[in-house]
């Protein structure tokens, strides 16, 4: 649904934010995954239409992009890392204000439109507060009703989860998969818990480059069958692919053909320890050039 060609991007400093992407993306919810500084906004925003590439194609649909970014902006939503808002404006006289920029000049369906977003993002209650006023939260959930505005074929969502407690990452979580079904959502993130939960094929994305892509099983394969769990850390015959805590107890995560401990048991792969395992390949890479 999304094909991206040699996408290339070089900020001012000579900063290469993006090295000769190449991507095909399905329909559905789809993940970028990939750490602080990797390029995941760089590249949300040049799908965006709101910056340039230096060179590169994108291809949505029969529509080319960088040809025709008035046609896509038609049909996308966008919710950015960080979005301001107009300081004396209320929740729905800013949804209303949007909605026509989004070209939804019907009265009636603009307002059946906000009021089933408005529910569906738990801000109902608070529609004639200042927006301004809101809680880091709240703020997050009336960028994902603007975003949802105009029902866009393609959805762009840069950290979408940031600020919202459990309940409402929940809420979020069921919202996207039941949208997902006839339209692609692109959700760029660090947090690799909400990847797995909801994307059926990810995108890892370091330094600027796809490391990896495809269907989350075909990315779990090669490390099935190679995973431990240990209580104890390891000695040098395993690689460590993660250190976590439960209840202040460590968990070690390993990669080994062999058992590398008495105590490590064998565990299924998950995507976390795929996307931890592509970042020491990756450092390791560069060390060695």
């Amino acid at each position: 649904m999304l094909t991206i060609n040699q996408l290339s991007v070089t900020y001012a400093d000579g900063t290469r934010a993006l090295q000769e992407i190449n991507l095909q993306l399905p329909a559905g919810m789809v993940g970028l995954l990939g750490p602080n500084g990797a390029g995941k906004s760089t590249l949300m925003r040049t799908l965006a239409t709101l910056q340039k590439p230096d060179s590169g194609q994108i291809q949505f649909a029969d529509l080319d992009v960088l040809q025709q970014p008035d046609s896509l902006r038609q049909q996308l939503g966008y919710l950015p890392q960080y979005f301001g808002v107009y300081p004396h404006m209320s929740c729905i006289a800013l949804l209303q204000h949007m909605a026509v920029l989004k070209g939804i000049h019907n009265k009636a369906e603009q307002q059946q439109q906000i009021d089933t977003l408005l529910q569906l993002t738990n801000l109902s209650a608070v529609a004639k507060k200042q927006v301004a006023s809101f809680s880091g939260g709240m703020r997050q959930r009336f960028g994902i009703a603007q975003a949802l505005l105009g029902n866009p074929r393609l959805l762009i969502m840069d950290e979408p989860t940031a600020g919202l407690d459990p309940a409402e990452r929940e809420r979020l979580h069921a919202l996207l998969v039941t949208i997902s079904q006839h339209k692609l959502i692109l959700l760029s993130t660090h947090i690799v818990e909400d990847i797995e939960n909801l994307c059926p094929f990810v995108a890892l994305i370091n330094q600027g480059q796809i490391v990896q892509s495809g269907p989350v099983p075909s990315l779990l394969t090669p490390l099935q069958g190679r995973i431990w769990q240990s209580p104890l850390r390891p000695d040098d015959s395993s690689i460590l692919l993660s250190e976590s805590y439960r209840f202040g107890i460590p968990t070690y995560r390993l990669l080994s053909q062999q058992q590398p401990c008495a105590a490590a048991v064998p565990v299924a792969a998950t995507l976390q320890d795929r996307y931890f395992f592509e970042l020491q390949n990756k450092a390791v890479t560069d060390v060695a050039a």
